[in-house]
């Protein structure tokens, strides 16, 4: 079941491709709502999705039962510059609300991936931690509108979404890549550690800047200590100084390791003029791949080994099969 919307989202996308309904340059927020638009709960740039697309978000919702749920008539159809770019609707399944992944678009005209500016991608994240990177509940707050009662759960907030980044490299180019990859291709080291290890990184280099030696116990100890700053949520807070008339706020931003990179030359399988999805390989993908082609007959599905986090099943759709003629 968790499978389910990235699976679900590839499926469409290769079926639009194929229709010519989009094409492998087409801007990835088109990808997202011709692909997926009914199925979403959040989408961060609704003022496009209206506007360039046709959709509109609040199809069916009046402006004033909106604004008595706290979205202002400024906010309808704007771009609010926030994580996540889209977000799915939540389901309920044997009495558990499941699904609700979350999808971030990344496009570059190089071989590198875009920047992470405002978080740090890993394989799941809750609203609650949403709102705190964001610095307020406006993703949550129209989340629950368009997931209505299924919102009223106890563990709405908390529940840990899948994670899912669109990622395009070399576009308007014939190198042309795109693939929906899970977020456990970043996420090689839990982000609790992360976090810490980036602290130590920090002071033994103005330790070395400054000439400073200290002993190897003092830094166990200094270790020790910044192991237990974990949580992104109270990182992310705004600090309040003593004495201090602003409160300074840390913004996390991350750059992706070449082998963090689908799209780098550590893969070679992942070809130019492809789509793909991307999943760490465990026994319930092997139902999907029987599922996936059943549904894309001209699918290749084949693994690849990250040398930081193991085994990642590939579906692969490929241009010169059936590309061609949209780009």
């Amino acid at each position: 079941m968790s499978l389910t919307e990235p699976t679900a989202l590839f499926v469409r996308a290769v079926d639009n491709l194929k229709k010519g309904t989009i094409n492998m340059h087409s801007p990835l927020e088109e990808f997202m709502i011709k692909t997926c638009g009914k199925d979403l709960a959040y989408i961060d740039n609704r003022k496009d999705a209206k506007q360039t697309y046709g959709f509109d978000f609040w199809s069916n919702l009046s402006v004033d039962w909106l604004k008595s749920k706290g979205i202002e008539k400024n906010l309808l159809y704007s771009q609010s510059q926030h994580f996540p770019d889209f977000l799915f609707k939540v389901k309920k399944h044997e009495k558990k609300i499941i699904g609700g992944s979350l999808i971030e678009l990344k496009d570059s005209k190089g071989g590198s991936i875009a920047s992470f500016n405002s978080t740090i991608p890993t394989k799941y994240k809750s609203l609650e931690e949403i709102d705190v990177v964001n610095g307020d509940r406006l993703v949550s707050r129209i989340a629950t509108i368009m997931d209505g009662k299924l919102a009223v759960d106890e563990n709405y907030f908390k529940f840990e979404r899948r994670c899912l980044y669109l990622i395009r490299t070399y576009k308007e180019s014939e190198k042309v890549k795109i693939s929906i990859v899970d977020g456990s291709f970043f996420e090689t080291i839990p982000k609790e550690h992360l976090f810490y290890q980036m602290l130590m990184n920090v002071l033994r280099l103005h330790l070395e800047k400054k000439k400073i030696e200290i002993s190897t116990q003092m830094l166990k100890n200094v270790e020790e200590a910044f192991s237990h700053i974990t949580d992104q949520t109270i990182i992310a807070q705004s600090q309040t100084i003593e004495k201090a008339s602003i409160k300074p706020r840390l913004r996390i931003m991350a750059e992706v390791h070449s082998e963090g990179n689908p799209h780098s030359q550590h893969y070679p399988e992942i070809t130019e003029g492809s789509f793909n999805l991307i999943l760490q390989s465990s026994p319930e993908i092997k139902q999907v791949e029987k599922e996936m082609s059943t549904n894309i007959p001209e699918v290749e599905i084949f693994f690849i080994f990250h040398k930081r986090n193991g085994e990642h099943t590939v579906f692969q759709f490929r241009r010169e099969k059936c590309l061609t003629q949209f780009l």
